[in-house]
């Protein structure tokens, strides 16, 4: 329980600091629209940023499965240290990737059709 509120606690921390736009770029609304976008683009072959969405997956399957309650069971405040890192890479993996995959949309050559 005391892992799930530290977490929950974290995560609000982060919300707060990615809606506070101190950069300037875009809103954390834009960017969290824009990964089922990238995904998909990935998917089709436009956008080349498959081996960095894995890596992204990987890193939130990690963090929320059950598998990485051993080390905390363990090591205790050691334990949420690997958690720390991996939310911190993520978030940073997260605003870099969406930021790329947004400047890649805005000047990517559409094919219209007429």
């Amino acid at each position: 329980m005391a892992k799930t509120l530290k977490r929950a606690a974290a995560f609000t921390a982060l919300s707060r600091a990615l809606t506070a736009g101190a950069r300037g770029g875009p809103s954390l609304s834009k960017r969290l629209a824009a990964l089922p976008r990238m995904a998909a683009a990935t998917a089709r072959g436009e956008y080349d940023g498959g081996f960095r969405i894995a890596l992204m997956t990987a890193a939130t399957v990690y963090v929320v499965s059950p598998i990485d309650a051993v080390p905390e069971a363990l090591l205790w405040v050691f334990g949420l240290i690997d958690d720390a890192v991996m939310v911190t890479w993520l978030a940073g993996a997260v605003l870099a990737e969406t930021e790329r995959f947004l400047e890649w949309e805005r000047t990517y050559p559409r094919l219209v059709v007429k």
